[in-house]
């Protein structure tokens, strides 16, 4: 069946799984709800997911990629932007971008109404995520998969 010519992206399916993140920080990005639109289209150089922060959320752990570019959209709602320039409230239709290697970065919505961000990243086989704040390491694997590990290579329980 091939993809549909548009979408309204509020209404796309959520992603299956919550978080690829292996216990406990999975539990830290409870409240983050991922729509994983680029998938719908059948996108496969780069992805698209509207991300839906309820109040309290996390977007990701603070995290920075080796190859990968993200770039960010602010939707709805005032998340909190952190990176090593420090906190930056951020509001609708503010923009931010993340080169690979660059800066790390996570958002936070520390309000008490919903946030919805757009966010874009290329998919480059092999990307590591490195977790300064974290004892996690993660690998992109050829098959699209994130394989995570402990900072000196052993891995979390399944």
């Amino acid at each position: 069946m091939p993809p549909p010519a548009a979408i309204v992206a509020i209404e796309a399916p959520t992603r299956a799984k919550a978080s690829n993140y292996p216990q406990p920080f999975a539990a830290l990005v409870a409240g983050r709800v991922k729509r994983p639109l680029g998938d719908i289209f059948g996108l496969r150089n780069f992805g698209v997911n509207l991300i839906l922060l309820r109040p309290g959320a996390a977007s990701a752990l603070h995290h920075v990629h080796s190859r990968q570019d993200e770039f960010i959209y602010v939707v709805e709602g005032e998340p909190t932007l952190f990176t090593d320039a420090g906190p930056l409230r951020l509001r609708p239709g503010m923009v931010a971008g993340f080169p690979a290697n660059g800066t790390a970065h996570h958002l936070e919505n520390r309000t008490e109404r919903d946030c919805t961000i757009l966010e874009i990243g290329d998919r480059t086989a092999l990307d590591e995520g490195r977790y300064p704040d974290d004892d996690l390491a993660a690998v992109l694997g050829a098959d699209g998969r994130w394989r995570f590990t402990r900072k000196d290579g052993t891995p979390y329980e399944a």
